[in-house]
């Protein structure tokens, strides 16, 4: 029995960068003998073990046979005899398959540490294709790294789209990619990587659907709308902002997409259409409620949020009152930082200023400074029909803030 530290940890290690997780590999056991020695089962798929006191991972060597259709269409074979180039042969990416021993040895068959000197994402062998989830993990990569990806290996990519085998991909499984890769430092460069292949079509068509699109030039000199969003969900990772911001901006312009080409580059309406497109995204790839529910404001309002400097208070009320500002300040920060990342998404505008984030935040403050409670006791005491009460108290509520907002834009115009 042996025991190999593999995957990530290695890699990550090897490039000086935090080592989170760490996974071993264990050759020449037995489910039996892992547990006797008091390791726990967990694999569902094939025999992964919990160390029975640091509860890291050790995995059966093992080896794998494309069965059927899809990422889990494999049959697993884990048995003493498995040598370690066996299981590391069966990885995606060179980078990926390499081992270190007990006395600190590293094992490299395929190549890796000379990729992870070249900056190179590289595919291990032929078996790359049986596995539609290696495009969203090379494409992550690149994204995590900067590296670029080998010709063959984005051949291979190629081909997984064109058989078809994205298809068979979990909606769950895309979420959970897609997610990490929104949470590098440079996203777009995963976008970039899905769209040349030609997956990006098949797993997001709204989002691909960008590409190409043009916007007036006097407000956007990146013109196309494809480019403006990379540059938005780059904008959102340099200020290290949520998960939940960052899909936010990805998907706020999807009606973009759907404008007739005889319109552009004006696109009239597009907010609306892109309340639509993205619900039904989500739906489709089970993005999470908090991530949906923030893409879906900003996708509503975020050209309201532009004009902020230019609305009557009542209009700033009726926008803080749709977003659940009152009741879910923390989500309305965020929303507001999805807007200026779309502003400052923009070729030349990284370093404008921005005024209408702050503008809406003091509004907020403005309109809370309403005592509701208050309010609501008043009318209890001197409103005699009951039935009507609870409308009264809505209007009384909300016309204060409109008086508080309207005090705030007052004194705001005074003080400049």
């Amino acid at each position: 029995m042996k025991i190999y530290r593999v995957g990530g940890a290695v890699r990550d290690e090897l490039l000086g960068l935090p080592v989170k997780d760490q996974d071993y590999v264990v050759v020449g056991s037995t489910p039996e003998e892992m547990v006797q020695l008091g390791y726990r089962p967990v694999g569902k798929d094939f025999p992964v073990f919990l160390h029975p006191v640091t509860q890291e991972q050790y995995a059966l060597a093992r080896t794998e046979r494309k069965v059927a259709q899809g990422y889990k269409g494999f049959e697993v074979y884990a048995a003493p005899e498995v040598t370690l180039e066996e299981d590391l042969a069966r990885r995606d990416l060179t980078i990926n398959a390499i081992a270190k021993d007990d006395a600190g040895n590293i094992i490299d068959p395929f190549g890796g540490i000379a990729d992870l000197q070249a900056g190179v994402l590289r595919h291990i062998g032929s078996a790359f294709v049986e596995d539609p989830v290696r495009i969203l993990r090379v494409a992550r990569f690149a994204a995590r790294f900067g590296f670029q990806v080998a010709p063959k290996t984005f051949e291979l990519m190629k081909e997984i789209v064109h058989a078809g085998e994205t298809e068979a991909l979990v909606a769950e499984r895309v979420w959970q990619e897609l997610a990490n890769g929104l949470m590098e430092h440079h996203p777009s460069r995963m976008f970039h990587v899905l769209r040349e292949c030609g997956a990006l079509a098949r797993i997001l068509p709204e989002v691909h659907a960008l590409f190409g699109v043009p916007q007036p030039a006097h407000a956007h000199p990146e013109i196309d709308t494809g480019i403006h969003t990379m540059l938005v969900i780059d904008y959102a990772a340099s200020k290290n902002y949520s998960l939940e911001v960052r899909f936010a901006g990805l998907v706020h312009d999807l009606g973009k997409g759907t404008t007739p080409p005889e319109e552009w580059p004006r696109h009239i309406g597009h907010e609306a259409r892109s309340v639509k497109l993205v619900a039904d995204l989500c739906e489709r790839i089970r993005v999470p409620r908090e991530c949906r529910d923030l893409a879906l404001l900003v996708a509503r309002f975020h050209g309201t949020v532009h004009r902020a400097l230019e609305l009557r208070p009542s209009t700033i009320a009726e926008m803080l009152q749709a977003t659940d500002a009152y009741r879910k300040p923390a989500r309305f920060t965020a929303f507001l930082q999805a807007c200026v990342s779309d502003f400052h998404g923009r070729s030349g505008f990284t370093e404008q200023p921005y005024p209408q984030a702050e503008h809406l935040s003091q509004a907020l403050q403005a309109a809370n400074s309403v005592d509701g409670g208050a309010i609501a006791q008043q009318l209890k005491q001197s409103h005699v029909d009951a039935t009507d009460l609870p409308l009264r108290i809505k209007h009384q509520v909300h016309a204060a803030r409109v008086n508080q907002i309207k005090s705030f834009l007052v004194s705001s115009s005074t003080s400049h």
